[in-house]
């Protein structure tokens, strides 16, 4: 089960159940304590799911800032990713919150730094999930006006080829694609204007194939 950029709207999704639980960032909006408590309290208990998975957005600020708070405030039944994996089933999965510069948000990166982020990326990664999109991916803004997705990103899924790859921060490109080996997935929930408008996306995943509904 998929879903991101839900922007404090969490108690407005309707989340069927399911096998594993995948948040991609940005779950609050102004990034404050109070704001990440109740979504946790939530993200922690909706379903009989067997594993719970976050990676923090841009706007998720607290998990910067402040850190050692921040992960403190971790249920002990959700996990965590920055930069690192977790292994479901026998399902490598691999998070990050890291994005190419946009405002002064958490997790920014210079294009001369993020490369290092990506080399991180395990080679035998079956799930990818980060908070940005690779570049040309489900990444055109609303106006149509650009591609933001992160060349260097793009770059790693090619070499890695991940089965799935699990990106929001685009709310207009809410959807799913497939590129060559990989099925790419944007469960953005709010719409551009913040609102919750679209609903989780479910995904089956087999030991040779990726079948999306």
């Amino acid at each position: 089960m998929l879903l991101s950029d839900t922007h404090g709207c969490h108690r407005d999704v309707r989340v069927p159940d399911g096998d594993v639980l995948v948040h991609a960032g940005d779950a609050t909006h102004a990034g404050s304590r109070e704001e990440l408590e109740d979504f946790l309290a939530w993200f922690a208990s909706i379903g009989n799911f067997e594993a719970r998975v976050l990676v923090a957005g841009n706007h998720d600020v607290l998990f910067e800032r402040d850190p050692i708070l921040a992960r403190s405030l971790l249920p002990r039944n959700v996990t965590y990713l920055e930069d690192a994996g977790v292994t479901v089933r026998g399902v490598r999965v691999w998070g990050s919150p890291i994005t190419p510069v946009f405002e002064e948000w958490a997790f920014i990166r210079a294009p001369r730094e993020i490369d290092a982020h990506w080399r991180r990326i395990p080679r035998d990664v079956d799930v990818l999930v980060t908070h940005g999109p690779p570049l040309g991916v489900l990444d055109r803004l609303a106006d149509d006006s650009a591609n933001v997705g992160c060349p260097s990103l793009l770059a790693r899924v090619n070499e890695v080829r991940p089965r799935l790859h699990v990106h929001g921060h685009i709310h207009a490109r809410y959807g799913q694609l497939m590129r060559g080996a990989t099925l790419h997935v944007n469960p953005a929930v709010c719409d551009d204007g913040y609102a919750a408008a679209h609903a989780p996306i479910v995904v089956n995943l087999e030991a040779r194939m990726i079948a999306a509904r």
